[in-house]
């Protein structure tokens, strides 16, 4: 998580502003997880209305926004991109790796396809996609940004920085020119990401620029704009997803609110989805092969409540007891590599 959270309607403190602003943001991450989630495993609306499909696309520009922020804050911090790659992997593969092996071995996948996986390359044409691993295109765009990210700082320091909300720019408008209203390809989909990326500097120079207007906007607002701009119906409003996203990210990142809304960002509730979030992205997806899924419609949304505690209770054993162990030694191994060279 980006921050640590406090209790429910516990008072601001003007001298950790800072801090109440950034851990809005595992509010948001915690809403993305949710809509994601609630997109794939439950009925939201009559079909025709595609409200899943809705709820799914605003989940991961979400998803993507923050991805983009965080990554970009980091690399304002500390430029080192041997440390920065080390901790990003450490933190993204061992999990991905060992839910690709376990559903490539249980539905005897191709091996073609399962090494294209584990290089996160499966999102490229001809996709290496299948039964239990679709969700891992997205896994696909974040790992790629990461190396293309380390390149560019590697190259131009962090002054490279300042090129990513261009490359979202340049990248949308090859999306207009291309006609890609939405694609998991990486590069008609990375100006989510590059748009949180921008956030992030806007954010962190916040003080010599003229940001102050993004918190006076109402999140309901931008809400609503990013919903209207996910929908698969949408037309030309689905190239305007990603800033639609990041702005409504923004009304509540540059103005400390009171109310609901604010409350509920920064709540347990959606504090602890956020922490768990990765592992509920990667396990949810993988447990499409298992009986959970298995069954005509009626059955399977008989079975969705043991599909959510199986889901949620595997998330948080992997969160806490697998994954923390190698998110521990990636932070171990860059710091005693800081200090050999301290």
């Amino acid at each position: 998580m980006l921050s640590t959270p406090t209790p429910p309607g516990a008072p601001l403190n003007p001298t950790h502003s800072g801090e109440q602003r950034l851990q809005v943001l595992d509010g948001w991450r915690g809403i993305s997880i949710s809509l994601v989630l609630m997109g794939h495993l439950l009925p939201l609306g009559p079909k025709a209305w595609r409200l899943n499909e809705t709820a799914g696309i605003a989940g991961m520009a979400i998803f993507f926004i923050l991805s983009g922020f965080l990554i970009t804050s980091l690399l304002l911090r500390d430029a080192h991109i041997g440390r920065f790659l080390v901790r990003r992997f450490a933190r993204i593969v061992p999990l991905a790796w060992l839910a690709l092996v376990l559903v490539f071995w249980a539905t005897e996948g191709d091996s073609t396809a399962l090494v294209r996986n584990l290089l996160f390359i499966a999102n490229w044409p001809p996709m290496a996609l299948s039964e239990g691993t679709t969700h891992f295109w997205s896994l696909c765009v974040e790992v790629q940004f990461y190396v293309g990210v380390a390149v560019l700082v590697g190259l131009l320091g962090k002054r490279g920085l300042w090129l990513l909300p261009v490359l979202a720019v340049a990248v949308t408008l090859w999306r207009v020119t291309h006609g890609k209203e939405l694609s998991i390809e990486t590069q008609f989909r990375v100006d989510e990401i590059l748009a949180g990326c921008a956030l992030a500097l806007l954010y962190h120079h916040r003080e010599r620029l003229p940001v102050a207007l993004l918190g006076r906007i109402p999140p309901v607002l931008a809400i609503a704009f990013l919903l209207v701009a996910s929908h698969p119906a949408s037309g030309w409003l689905a190239y305007v997803r990603p800033y639609a996203a990041m702005l409504m990210i923004a009304t509540t990142l540059f103005a400390l609110r009171h109310g609901v809304l604010h409350r509920w960002l920064t709540g347990r509730v959606l504090g602890y989805l956020a922490s768990v979030s990765y592992a509920l992205y990667v396990i949810h997806g993988c447990l499409h092969i298992t009986w959970l899924e298995s069954g005509d419609r009626l059955e399977k949304y008989l079975k969705r409540p043991l599909f959510f505690a199986v889901t949620f209770a595997l998330a948080h054993l992997s969160t806490f007891y697998f994954e923390r162990y190698f998110n521990e030694w990636g932070r171990r191994l860059t710091a005693r590599r800081t200090a050999r060279q301290q």
